[in-house]
Formats: C-alpha cells, sequence, structure tokens
C-alpha cells in the first residue's frame, strides 16, 4: 500500500475490504484521500484507471 497512490491526483489511498480469503483481499475498493475517486477491487485485482476511463 505504501507504493500505490491515486493515478490522478499521486494522492493517498485508503483500503475498504468487503470480501478477503486466507491470503488476499478479494473484493473492497481504494479511495484517494484528496480527490475522493474510488478505485474497485474485484476479484483480487484493483482497477486503478482513471474515473473517466473505468468501465
Amino acid at each position: 500500500m505504501q507504493i500505490i497512490v491515486c493515478p490522478v491526483c499521486k494522492g493517498d489511498l485508503v483500503l475498504t475490504v468487503t470480501e478477503r480469503d486466507d491470503t488476499e483481499i478479494v473484493s473492497g475498493s481504494l479511495r484517494c484521500v484528496n480527490c475522493d475517486h474510488d478505485y474497485p477491487i474485484v476479484d483480487t485485482i484493483p482497477n486503478l484507471l482513471p474515473p473517466d476511463m473505468q468501465d
């Protein structure tokens, strides 16, 4: 988590976990504390594309 930053503003990200297994975070989100963008984690993979490029 110390090397992952917001791709838009390079701000710190806060992790929210909604599901985890024994070794990984399965789902949740990363939220930027500066610009309030959310980056989803789905099937263990964080989507760090800028919000206008997601989906």
